[in-house]
């Protein structure tokens, strides 16, 4: 059976790394910057010495061709992405950039030719960490976002994506183009695969998203003279939401995900009863109507909150992304790869977001997870295996090989 090269792809990985390493053995690469820029450098010398074209559309993305033996075919994508958190590591997104070269190089030592093309996509601010929103790159691709309203975002220093990409000398002509299917290998970048350990996830597909901002407006009072029975304290509400928050997403079914991750009190003072707070929820779900009803009883838990806490509570939906789930034809793909190469393997669904989230609405997507070190991920410390990083490679290329031909 045909197998990819683990020392290379552990190479690339590591090479890619030396830009933008951090001193704890992270990498900061945020999207567009010198280090983003020699990043791309890379892979794009990597693609033309692989013997594949390379074109960059309007918001940046890079895509690296494999010529196929049928003109007319769609191409099978690969990719990821290359930019990182400002204390990120070494492989989430890397992996999948990097995964996906290393199929190319494999089918070259081999002499294959597939019947589609192949090709490797590198997206644009996949993680929104310098440029909002995130995942810009494929969004404009799948066509969530407009060309002219992503160039037109701005970073905290003011500088738009448009200045930005003219910076680096990725502001490309190329236009979207119909893909025959998309596949995404990834770290899991959770604890699941680690602790039951599983050497590849087959992903079923990704938790739909609901963010809140709430604005919880009370009375500022003296902490002495005011009585416990008169008192509209805003931060009380914010902790009693906070725990409705909590059981919500231990009660309801469908991988439920419950998080409040930012609170700011006002005055913030040690004997002032608080009088104002802002906070984020941010509610996760597999299916769209069971995260609707988590909605629906956050909205009724806060109006509960408010009459008994005597405080205002506005809730603001700010992010929704509907669930997504893969193709099955490629979902099944990935599982018999697995099987095949004899990798233990398990269903699973992801719950961060993806480029795939937005590919899958425009084209037949599948994920590979692999395990990662604690389940560890937008931190230096990230880390996984080598042997299973080419476990999920192998598995990549030939789930991509029965769908290229």
């Amino acid at each position: 059976m045909l197998q990819i090269d683990p020392d290379r792809l552990w190479q690339s990985l590591m090479d890619l790394a030396q830009i933008g390493a951090t001193a704890k053995g992270g990498v900061r690469r945020l999207t567009l910057s010198d280090e983003d820029r020699l990043g791309r450098d890379l892979f794009v010398r990597w693609c033309g010495e692989a013997g594949m074209t390379v074109e960059v559309d309007g918001i940046g993305n890079i895509f690296g061709r494999r010529a196929g033996t049928d003109g007319d075919a769609l191409p099978v994508a690969m990719g990821s992405h290359l930019d990182s958190q400002p204390s990120g590591g070494k492989f989430d997104g890397a992996y999948g950039v990097m995964a996906g070269l290393e199929v190319v190089r494999t089918l070259n030592d081999a002499g294959l030719r597939t019947r589609a093309p192949i090709e490797v996509a590198a997206w644009t601010n996949e993680e929104g960490s310098r440029f909002v929103p995130t995942m810009m790159g494929s969004g404009v691709y799948a066509g969530v976002y407009t060309l002219d309203y992503a160039l037109a975002q701005t970073d905290v220093a003011g500088i738009s994506v448009r200045e930005a990409l003219h910076g680096t000398g990725y502001a490309g002509a190329a236009q979207p183009h119909a893909l025959g299917a998309y596949f995404e290998a990834h770290i899991e970048q959770g604890p699941v695969l680690e602790q039951s350990q599983t050497t590849i996830g087959v992903v079923l597909g990704a938790l739909g998203q609901r963010w809140f901002d709430v604005a919880i407006t009370g009375q500022d009072a003296h902490a002495g003279p005011t009585p416990m029975e008169t008192r509209k304290d805003a931060l009380l509400a914010a902790a009693r939401l906070v725990i409705e928050v909590n059981r919500i997403a231990t009660t309801f079914p469908d991988y439920a995900r419950g998080t409040v991750g930012f609170l700011q009190v006002k005055p913030n003072s040690r004997n002032v009863v608080p009088g104002e707070v802002r906070m984020t929820v941010d509610m996760r779900n597999a299916k769209d109507g069971t995260l609707s009803a988590m909605a629906a009883e956050l909205e009724r838990c806060a109006a509960t909150v408010a009459a008994d806490c005597r405080v205002d509570i506005k809730l603001e939906q700010v992010v929704y992304f509907p669930p997504s789930e893969f193709a099955p034809d490629l979902v099944a793909s990935v599982r018999a790869s697995a099987q095949a190469h004899g990798y233990s393997h398990r269903d699973i669904v992801s719950g961060a977001a993806h480029d795939a989230v937005y590919m899958a609405r425009i084209a037949p997507t599948a994920m590979v997870f692999v395990p990662c070190e604690g389940g560890i991920s937008h931190n230096e410390f990230e880390n996984a295996r080598p042997e299973d990083l080419a476990a999920g490679c192998n598995v990549l290329l030939h789930a991509v090989l029965a769908r290229a031909g």
